[in-house]
């Protein structure tokens, strides 16, 4: 036998139960984007609310866009990239000027293939040297026959030699300049540049080390170093020589951390042009280089943190908190 269904109370009413009417006093909320058929109809219903809600969603954005233009400036919102510097500027472009360079410490103008301005000064000079002509007396009897010059035509030999010799000069520094220099060697000069600014082989004559700290040890360390004085008292004393540093500083972490930033911000650079959003494999190595200078700042700050060397490092690279601290991620950059 079906089952019964038992019939309807008669107070039951099946009508859908009325939206609650909202007081027009209230401001209008936005919880979704409006279609302009909807904005019409809001701003004719409600003018003087929607005008409200239209003014403080200006004000919003204009203070989104002014936080975002400091940010921009202060670099702090691009762990990646952080400010931009001089030095920064000088490293992209393959520039020797002295904005590379610290105070009290000079860096002659370096050229391509390693060279220097005096270098290449000593052998055009030696070279306009040699190719200079010979007056016939000194010259008789010697296989340099090519330059023997007389008395008549010596102003025309000579002009012509100067001519010669700024056009060769002019060709040499164009060959030299580090402007067309390729990707390649400007690598290999940026790093030159960066030891030698970082180095400590450099920075130990100029910056000052950070300051020994003038608060009492706790216990544990007083008893490491009564325990470590006690054994060096019963060691024999053995006189031994200063250690001196091998050749240039390329292992500290501050020359590490230099070398970063400048593969850092070519590779950031290359990714943002000629479809790089598409090269999955760079991104992993930018992501991989971040997060080991991420790694190597942690552990400078924790040891160099108020020293000389932390402050210049910092100066010159343009790196600021938010490319040490937190979580980064390069997921959505490019």
């Amino acid at each position: 036998m079906a089952p019964r269904i038992p019939a309807l109370s008669a107070n039951l009413c099946l009508r859908p139960v009325a939206k609650p009417t909202v007081p027009n006093f209230l401001p209008i909320t936005q919880t979704a984007n409006l279609s302009q058929r909807e904005k019409k109809r809001k701003a004719k219903q409600h003018p003087y609310a929607w005008a409200q809600a239209q003014q403080r969603k200006n004000a919003n954005l204009k203070r989104q866009e002014e936080l975002r233009q400091e940010r921009r400036v202060e670099g702090d919102n691009d762990p990646v990239r952080g400010r931009t510097t001089a030095f920064l500027d000088s490293l992209e472009n393959a520039e020797s000027a002295a904005a590379g360079a610290g105070k009290g410490r000079s860096m002659a103008e370096r050229r391509n293939f390693r060279l220097a301005d005096s270098e290449l000064k000593d052998v055009m000079q030696h070279a306009y040297v040699l190719n200079k002509p010979i007056h016939h007396s000194v010259a008789e009897g010697t296989a340099m026959k090519g330059t023997v010059f007389h008395s008549e035509n010596a102003e025309e030999l000579f002009a012509e030699h100067e001519r010669k010799h700024n056009r060769a000069s002019e060709a040499l520094k164009r060959i030299t300049a580090m402007e067309n220099a390729n990707q390649k060697h400007r690598y290999y000069h940026n790093v030159h540049r960066i030891v030698e600014e970082f180095g400590r082989h450099k920075t130990d004559k100029t910056l000052k080390k950070l300051p020994k700290n003038a608060e009492p040890p706790q216990e544990a360390n007083r008893k490491a170093r009564v325990l470590s004085s006690i054994w060096d008292a019963m060691r024999p004393l053995s006189i031994q020589p200063p250690l001196v540093r091998a050749g240039p500083d390329t292992g500290s972490s501050e020359v590490q951390i230099g070398l970063l930033t400048a593969r850092i911000r070519r590779l950031d650079t290359v990714l943002k042009s000629n479809r790089g959003y598409k090269d999955i494999q760079n991104k992993r190595a930018l992501e991989m280089l971040v997060h080991k200078r991420q790694k190597l700042l942690k552990y400078m700050e924790r040891k160099e943190r108020g020293s000389e060397r932390w402050t210049h490092m910092l100066d010159k690279l343009g790196l600021t908190p938010s490319s040490w601290k937190g979580q980064i991620t390069t997921y959505g950059r490019i």
